[in-house]
């Protein structure tokens, strides 16, 4: 298993893309970028809130700052998978994340009773910090298809690709499964562009011949809107109350 990195610093452009677009971009991109060693996997996340929701109503505010707590695996994992608790923070345009990993039963004793994990101990006091703070509680579960694109002679630069986005309130556990209901249609894409600095000019041009044009989009926070928040009314409850 290669190194896990722990702490990223970058920018990162989103994009939602018809089908034709994702297939004529794709073709464009293969010039120059290959897809990584992990191919087409599944990401399931499990996203933290306080009971009003404070942190992804603020997000959708569009703050200068703003932040959010999830735990993420790829696949589904078993009793010895690996999951990684990640404080997600965006700050000037510019994407922190700061994650810890372990396995379950590790993450769990972490999150509930704050035992220690290996790794670097600023970071793990930087989520203890976070779940005192805010006192969050699992809220939704949110998997999706990725297939990640990457230069070789640019390491730095990485293209992501996410379809079959589905949601669900039951089963807040990451080894319960990656089923969900739809969050968006079907034949949309969510596109992300992440860089260290501005996206190159190739990519650029690439984008404005395909019609392609960033969009503020956030997986959660069309969740909350698209999903959450009718359920809470159709239920007789005010998630605002």
């Amino acid at each position: 298993m290669e190194q896990v990195q722990h702490s990223f610093q970058r920018y990162e452009k989103k994009f939602l893309l018809t089908q034709a677009q994702y297939q004529g971009l794709r073709r464009a991109l293969e010039a120059r970028l290959a897809v990584d060693q992990y191919g087409e996997h599944t990401i399931c996340n499990i996203y933290f809130d306080t009971d009003r929701f404070d942190l992804i109503r603020a997000s959708l505010e569009k703050p200068a700052y703003k932040e959010k707590f999830r735990l993420r695996s790829y696949g589904v994992p078993g009793p010895q998978g690996l999951i990684f608790a990640e404080i997600k923070k965006k700050a000037g345009g510019v994407v922190y994340k700061r994650r810890v990993e372990g396995m379950p039963r590790q993450i769990g004793a972490f999150m509930d009773r704050g035992r220690p994990l290996p790794g670097s101990g600023q970071i793990q006091r930087e989520i203890q910090w976070f779940l005192s703070r805010y006192r969050p509680t699992p809220k939704v579960f949110i998997g999706y298809e990725r297939v990640a694109m990457t230069a070789p002679q640019d390491p730095d630069l990485r293209v992501t690709f996410d379809w079959n986005i589905r949601w669900r309130t039951q089963r807040l556990e990451l080894g319960l499964g990656d089923d969900g209901h739809p969050v968006l249609s079907e034949d949309r894409v969510v596109m992300e562009i992440k860089v260290p600095r501005a996206i190159p000019l190739w990519l650029a041009g690439a984008l404005s011949a395909g019609g392609i044009f960033p969009t503020s989009f956030s997986k959660y926070g069309a969740c909350y809107q698209r999903c959450l928040l009718p359920q809470y009314f159709s239920q007789g409850r005010n998630a605002y109350a």
